[in-house]
């Protein structure tokens, strides 16, 4: 059988990207950047191991995160050169007593591309079943042109239908992609940013495949990307979550302690009697038995209560909101404040005093959001105001407490049928909306997850492919 190993190129310095550190440690969803593809890797059933690449700059916060995130399938971390070809050679030598032995396939992937999707290197893994080497590329959208570097003036017009834009991973057999480096490097004049390039000009008897990418599998290269890569991210990191929940057993919430406020009803309500019936020990809390987010003191004291009892808190989920709809302009200013201060103070409340239990316990946070939060709407306007604050302060405090090990995360549910809900709204199609115990299921899915500073968007119905 193949071995199938993801080469991760994190080698790079990043100087012409207008960053003040290497791109692959930028954060993106409140982890290093390296951290995503190199979570997709490990989480795909097909690939075997994962050699990381990368440079004297980065190989501490690269070694911590491979412990941290618990990449198992991290075997080695090298040291590459100036060039990229540099940190291709250094992997392919790695494996090179290996490869006598066993059948080595190799996947090269850019580690500032983080939002690889799983079809893609599945399609690459199955590509290098009948091929020697697999590129991945996607059709150009729009007209290329060739422009004279003299004049500044148009050469030729190629037919777009003939041009690909190419991306990672590109795919090997271990012996097509070290015979084509051997024989690069007795060329004086060598000159390659692409393994498929080394492969096409040295060996050119070799076939090259092409698998179709993805528009969402871009690449860091400017410090402008990173907004689009972000909004990429959260976008489909719903659309992940289903396609993952498959392999994420709730089991895994035995005997984790799990503090719900908001827990006596609606979402939060069925947050807390799913993970008791996974084995967690739940606390959960509301007005109903005495505790409003408002009041540090009631927070406080549940804190203590649902860490006194097995020493530790694994996780606390704020669901606790309260929706006012109605103008602005109609509200009390005692309105006012109970929407600002229970929607956006409550949630600085709760993650303020669970800090030092989530540190400790290098635990899960997860606020609620609103689909309201993407823009201002009339009616709502001081609850999708508040609810976008809490998107941002699950982003600030995901960047702030990532080197604590705690993980801050927001679910932004669509529709859902709740008792805020029906009596904001009344009565609704039920086909319209989305059960709570759907909601639920997902959210301790997040709870159990590596993930964090994701807005992970729930919705009722998907008709696109998972990120």
């Amino acid at each position: 059988m193949p071995k199938f190993v993801a080469v991760i190129l994190a080698s790079g310095r990043g100087e012409r990207s207008g960053f003040s550190r290497p791109k692959q440690l930028q954060k993106l969803g409140g982890r290093p950047l390296v951290a995503h593809p190199l979570e997709r890797f490990q989480s795909h059933p097909d690939i075997d191991e994962i050699a990381v690449v990368t440079n004297d700059q980065c190989i501490d916060e690269i070694e911590a995160l491979v412990s941290r995130e618990r990449l198992t399938k991290v075997k080695k971390i090298l040291l590459g050169g100036q060039e990229r070809y540099e940190s291709s050679l250094s992997a392919i030598r790695a494996y090179e007593t290996e490869a006598q032995s066993t059948d080595i396939r190799l996947l090269f992937h850019d580690a500032v591309r983080p939002l690889i999707a799983h079809s893609t290197i599945s399609d690459v893994i199955e590509a290098l079943s009948h091929y020697g080497a697999v590129d991945t590329a996607v059709s150009a959208a729009d007209t290329v042109i060739f422009a004279d570097p003299v004049t500044g003036t148009i050469s030729d017009i190629p037919d777009r239908r003939l041009v690909r834009l190419g991306q990672t991973p590109q795919g090997f057999h271990y012996e097509v992609i070290r015979d084509a480096y051997d024989k690069a490097l007795l060329d004086p004049n060598f000159r390659t940013t692409d393994d498929c390039g080394v492969v096409l000009k040295y060996s050119p008897a070799e076939k090259i495949y092409v698998v179709e990418g993805s528009l969402t599998n871009l690449k860091l290269t400017y410090a402008d990307d990173l907004l689009v890569i972000d909004k990429f991210l959260q976008n489909g990191a719903g659309r992940r979550l289903d396609a993952l929940s498959d392999s994420m057993s709730l089991s895994r919430l035995a005997d984790k302690t799990i503090v719900v406020l908001g827990g006596t009803s609606g979402i939060g309500a069925s947050i807390a009697e799913l993970a008791k019936a996974y084995g967690a020990k739940v606390h959960a809390a509301g007005r109903s038995t005495g505790v409003d987010i408002k009041d540090t003191a009631s927070i406080e004291k549940l804190l203590e209560e649902a860490a006194g009892g097995s020493g530790r808190i694994d996780a606390v989920v704020n669901a606790a909101a309260v929706l006012n709809r109605q103008p602005l302009a109609n509200m009390s200013l005692e309105e006012i404040a109970e929407s600002i201060n229970t929607n956006i103070l409550g949630a600085v409340n709760v993650a303020k005093l669970s800090y030092p239990y989530l540190s400790a316990a290098q635990g899960h946070l997860t606020f609620f959001a609103s689909s309201s939060y993407t823009y201002g709407r009339a009616l709502y306007s001081t609850y999708s105001a508040s609810k976008a604050a809490v998107v941002n302060l699950t982003q600030a405090l995901a960047d702030e407490w990532a080197d604590a090990g705690v993980k801050v995360n927001c679910v932004n549910p669509e529709r859902s049928r709740t008792p805020m809900r029906v009596k904001a709204f009344g009565i609704e199609p039920p086909e319209s909306l989305l059960e709570p115990e759907d909601v639920a299921r997902k959210t301790l899915s997040i709870l159990i997850g590596p993930t964090t500073g994701i807005i992970y968007d729930i919705v009722k119905t998907r008709s696109a492919a998972p990120l």
